[in-house]
Order: structure tokens, then C-alpha cells, then sequence
């Protein structure tokens, strides 16, 4: 194993990754990210925190979240006004099942099917979602061919859904903002 220098920390990444830093690596990382405030206080305020946990705390590892938060402390203790990036959050989704929509329609297949989807479609945006997705395309398409193995027909009939889909999303979607996603 491989020992960690003695002016580094382990710092846990969100996705689980420990990445050893000194107190300049920490340092240019922050002024990296951050803009509009004076580059030495910054740099002074991220190697003053860095010596806290190694030195003061005798930590040999912290997680990005402890170390943001301490640094946001001590540069607000500043007077500086810090705030947290903000999370991304997940888009609103509506979400459908394809392959029901095929089973409803019954043995009348494509005949039902393509208005029931467009029905789908906007039951769906009723939600103002900024995501709509369905699923089981593959499955669906089985079905209202009556397949067993994919073919021509069931590739023809495959383009011809995403294609509705696209217009249909399109076209019922108020502000023209709404992603579509289908698997």
C-alpha cells in the first residue's frame, strides 16, 4: 500500500472516490470555482481549513461536504456572502408503460392503439412534466404485431412510434419544452 504524503488529506468524492490533496491542490480547486471574491483570502481561508481538520482534528480523510461546509463557515465569518452551489434537481417525469397501452387496445391492434397513444400523451402533459418517458417500445411493438422475433414489419412499426411520439409531444406540448424519452 501505498502511504499518503504528510502534507495530503483523502478527500471522499460524492461518488465514493478518494482523492489525496494538499492544502494547494485545495486551494486552486476552490478558486477554480470560485469568482468575485479577492484570490488571496480565498486561497488563505481553503489552506486554513485544510490545516484545522489535518493538524487541529489529526483527520486523515474528510468527505467534500465537510470540507465545503467548514470553508463556507470561515469565509462567511469574512463577511463574504457564500452560498452552496445548488443541487441539480431531477426534471418532473411522467412516465407510461407502452406495452399496457398495446395490451388495452386488444386484438384491434394499431387501429386503437395510435389514438389511445395520443391520449397517453396528453394525460401525461396535463403535468407540466419537463420529461416524458415511456417504456417497453420493444415489448409494445411485439405485441401489436404479433411477433416473436423482431422483423421488418416490427422495425417499420418501431420507426412509426417514435416518429407519432415526436409529433405528438411536439405538438401537445405548450412551451415546446418537454424532452422525450423512450426505451
Amino acid at each position: 500500500m501505498i502511504s499518503l504524503a504528510s502534507n495530503c488529506l483523502m478527500f471522499q468524492l460524492p461518488s465514493g472516490e478518494s482523492v489525496p490533496f494538499s492544502a494547494e491542490m485545495v486551494s486552486i480547486e476552490v478558486m477554480g470555482e470560485v469568482s468575485g471574491f479577492n484570490p488571496e483570502l480565498v486561497k488563505q481561508a481553503a489552506a486554513s481549513v485544510f490545516h484545522y481538520f489535518k493538524n487541529d482534528l489529526g483527520r486523515k480523510s474528510i468527505t467534500v461536504a465537510e470540507f465545503a461546509g467548514a470553508l463556507e463557515k470561515v469565509l462567511r465569518g469574512f463577511g463574504l456572502a457564500v452560498s452552496a452551489p445548488e443541487e441539480k434537481k431531477p426534471l418532473p417525469t411522467a412516465v407510461a408503460d407502452l406495452r399496457l397501452l398495446a395490451r388495452e387496445c386488444g386484438s384491434a391492434n394499431e387501429l386503437f392503439f395510435f389514438p389511445r397513444l395520443r391520449d397517453q400523451i396528453r394525460t401525461q402533459l396535463e403535468k407540466s412534466p419537463r420529461l416524458v418517458r415511456f417504456r417497453g417500445l420493444r415489448g409494445c411493438v411485439k405485441q401489436l404485431t404479433g411477433a416473436r422475433r423482431w422483423s421488418a414489419r416490427c422495425e417499420k412499426l418501431h420507426v412509426q412510434i417514435l416518429e407519432y411520439l415526436r409529433e405528438c409531444v411536439s405538438c401537445e406540448s405548450e412551451d415546446g419544452e418537454c424532452r422525450l424519452v423512450v426505451d
